[in-house]
């Protein structure tokens, strides 16, 4: 008795996965609606007083009453050395040879100097949500979001493509330079050929 071979199947992609579609215009469309990223100015609330601190929450807090569905989050805007550093420590516990053991010091001494330096760098987002909505209306909301963020005195910028691709590929620990990255994988490497083939 012969057995049937059984449909292999196809695995979903890292792409499918996390849910992103394509870029847009205006974002990136996912799953789950068309994404709007702002970026935003922080604040160095340890040389405001504390009257202008309960300021700075007051105009958040009109933004989240005018935008309820708005999202926030914080990102590092520079790549994270924890798990080189994490790695050299434990090399360093197991190495016996000593000139190795120096070079690994060195080594996570030069990227506690580089944390040290990009302390500070973190980008701040607020990202809008849109479901259904045409081109034209998701061109007006994404103006109308922008004003009603900065009219509450905040620093703001609609993030473009190149500001939304490095922001992913540091996420995902692909690349510092991820503006540069292809929109799809892979691209760079095929060349289109217009021309119709000729029979032979």
């Amino acid at each position: 008795m012969t057995k049937t071979p059984q449909k292999r199947k196809k695995g979903r992609s890292v792409q499918e996965m996390i849910g992103i579609k394509t870029f847009t215009k205006y974002g990136l469309l996912t799953s789950k609606g068309e994404l709007l990223f702002y970026t935003v100015a922080p604040t160095n609330i340890s040389v405001l007083s504390y009257t202008n601190i309960e300021i700075k929450i007051r105009h958040l807090m009109m933004v989240l009453s005018s935008l309820p569905d708005i999202e926030i989050a914080c990102l590092d805007s520079a790549e994270c050395f924890d798990e080189n550093k994490a790695y050299l420590k434990t090399r360093l516990s197991t190495e016996k040879n000593e000139h190795i053991r120096r070079l690994l010091k060195q080594d996570t001494d030069m990227l506690d100097e580089l944390q040290t330096e990009m302390a500070t760098a973190r980008q701040f987002l607020f990202i809008a949500r849109l479901k259904g909505q045409k081109e034209k209306q998701v061109f007006d909301a994404a103006n109308r979001i922008e004003k009603v963020i900065s009219e509450q005195g905040f620093e703001v910028r609609r993030m473009r493509k190149p500001d939304v691709k490095r922001c992913l590929a540091i996420y995902f620990e692909a690349s510092m330079n991820g503006e540069s990255l292809p929109d799809t994988d892979g691209a760079q490497y095929f060349e289109v050929n217009d021309e119709p083939e000729k029979a032979d």
